[in-house]
């Protein structure tokens, strides 16, 4: 099988940037992986991408991989998951991974970000970006079919991002698409074709259509999922109770086909019991459950050299931001919010919360893992600076605050190291930890609290949702500290419409100054995730996100 030649006139003709991109990849200034995802975020297909910068594989290698992993696949079989099931009806307005990943099941992007982190067409079969970025064309694969036996249409996509955009429907989507003006720049070119024209540039479209609010919903869809569960997904819902246990089915006429050249999924059912951590790690012990959402440390480390159980590890953007309200006092002084900065000790809080299995962070939203991330040395632990800033802030004797955050993860470990070392600092820090409905209930009304926020592919993919205002100036649905810096959204503006990255990742410098120097996060360290299953699951992978891509995973019998 010889791979297609890709020509520099070629790469032009999707976008005049990519061959330049690629020619920065053969000097060596950006790596493959930075190639491959803007090449294909700029519209390259990922095949040709590959084919333009091979990999190391030889080619016979992954062929007879393929062929053998073909003849080893097993259909039918049920899968049964270990994860929290929480309240869905409208799944715009999700916030959670949780129930993203039941709605998944069931529905699907327009795009799709994998476990490499780069993000290819799903239900598109490819997009289209002008030369200034602001008109981006999404072109729409025909013939699939909603599970009400509806095609999909452009009148779907239009109808998706009306809800969206609609203020009240309070979506994340918001936010993130603020380069539309509203639904009117989504337009219907034909019945496969959409076009949105852009009133800044942004290369991060691609992206912002796989996050988890952005199932493409039927044009029918009256408000809540769980009594309408239609969607294009290989598997159907035919059980859903909050808080016990999920059932889906296998479609019969799903679009996408296996490895095997049959329709997908190879399971016949999926089914997600809500029950604890604890219980979680003890039924998959016992092989009650297949696998389990979201592991903690403590139970990577208790389950990773069990002979029965594989484990997949992945590097991530999420972290534990300790986080303040800035519109509170007292946490609207400056000198305040660097002081408890100053107050963590990143390395030790690394260890106690987290087996030391993630990297260290500065106090900014912008992780290693992002192209654009800026390296800066790791702020030392400095309890005597973090008195005397407290001391010009009018607090000599100190100060005594409260701490929230749930139970479910490394919080209350995060927490009460943070706690510790906070006292020679000048904070007395009281704890407030709840199960995690307590928790997500108020997340974005304590003055002080520990939220965990998910992986983004992209650093100008998280920045949005988190620290900017809508038109009216209101910090948008997600921005839990209120916090809003001219100058900061101003650079942020400019790093969205950067495409070359080396020139961004100098925005991102100023950013993440910003960030250290005035914002509203404290942040020990980033991630890392694992995908811990039953031996007998194949082809499942940790995700970055921590998404259940299910669709392809088979059981040994």
């Amino acid at each position: 099988m010889s791979e297609p030649k890709v020509t520099k006139e070629m790469m032009g003709k999707v976008h005049p940037y990519i061959p330049e991109m690629y020619q920065k990849f053969v000097d060596g200034k950006v790596t493959r992986r930075e190639f491959l995802r803007f090449s294909t975020l700029l519209g390259l297909s990922a095949t040709l991408a590959a084919c333009a910068a091979p990999g190391t594989e030889p080619e016979a290698t992954a062929v007879a991989t393929a062929e053998e992993a073909m003849s080893n696949i097993q259909r039918g079989g049920t899968l049964t998951s270990a994860m929290e099931l929480q309240l869905i009806d409208h799944p715009a307005r999700v916030s959670w991974t949780q129930s993203a990943n039941v709605m998944r099941q069931i529905s699907e992007y327009l795009t799709i970000t994998g476990p490499d982190n780069i993000t290819r067409p799903y239900l598109l079969e490819k997009w289209e970006a002008s030369d200034d970025l602001l008109t981006w064309t999404l072109y729409l694969r025909k013939g699939i079919k909603f599970n009400n036996g509806d095609e999909l249409t452009a009148d779907d996509v239009i109808f998706s991002f009306g809800e969206w955009l609609n203020p009240d429907v309070g979506s994340s989507m918001l936010g993130l698409l603020s380069y539309l003006n509203g639904p009117q720049d989504v337009v219907k070119v034909d019945d496969y074709t959409v076009q949105l024209n852009l009133n800044s540039p942004n290369i991060a479209v691609p992206e912002h259509l796989f996050h988890y609010p952005a199932i493409i919903l039927h044009r029918d869809f009256q408000g809540d999922f769980i009594q309408q569960p239609v969607g294009t997904g290989a598997f159907t819902l035919e059980e859903y109770a909050e808080g016990e246990r999920a059932v889906f089915k296998r479609r019969e006429d799903y679009w996408q086909m296996g490895a095997d050249g049959q329709p997908l999924p190879y399971l016949d059912e999926i089914i997600y019991v809500s029950i604890n951590k604890d219980a979680a790690v003890a039924a998959l012990q016992s092989g009650q459950v297949d696998t389990m959402f979201q592991p903690r440390p403590s139970d990577w480390q208790a389950l990773k050299d069990m002979p029965e159980i594989q484990v997949d590890a992945a590097s991530t953007s999420q972290a534990y931001l300790t986080r303040v309200r800035v519109d509170l006092e007292p946490w609207n002084d400056v000198r305040v919010r660097n002081a408890l900065k100053k107050c963590q000790d990143r390395e030790k809080i690394l260890q106690l919360g987290y087996y030391g299995e993630g990297d260290l962070s500065i106090d900014a939203h912008v992780a290693p893992v992002h192209p654009a991330y800026c390296e800066k040395p790791i702020p030392e632990y400095d309890p005597e600076g973090s008195k005397k800033l407290l001391a010009e802030a009018g607090y000599p004797d100190g100060l005594k605050v409260t701490l929230a955050t749930k139970n479910d993860e490394s919080e209350p470990e995060i927490a009460q190291a943070f706690k510790e070392m906070a006292l020679a600092g000048g904070f007395d820090i009281e704890l407030d930890i709840t199960d995690p409905g307590g928790f997500w209930d108020r997340w974005t009304e304590v003055d002080l609290g520990i939220t965990s926020w998910t992986h983004r592919p992209l650093g100008i993919m998280v920045l949005p949702l988190a620290y900017t205002a809508d038109e009216n100036g209101d910090p948008v649905a997600w921005n839990e500290t209120r916090w809003v810096d001219d100058e900061f959204v101003s650079l942020l503006s400019d790093a969205e419409k950067t495409l070359d990255v080396e020139e961004r990742r100098a925005i991102m410098c100023q950013l993440e100054d910003i960030f250290q120097e005035r914002g509203p996060i404290a942040n020990a360290f980033w991630k890392r995730v694992w995908r811990l299953a039953r031996t007998n699951v194949k082809d499942i992978h940790a995700h970055p996100t921590d998404y259940d891509l299910f669709y392809e995973v088979w059981k040994e019998a």
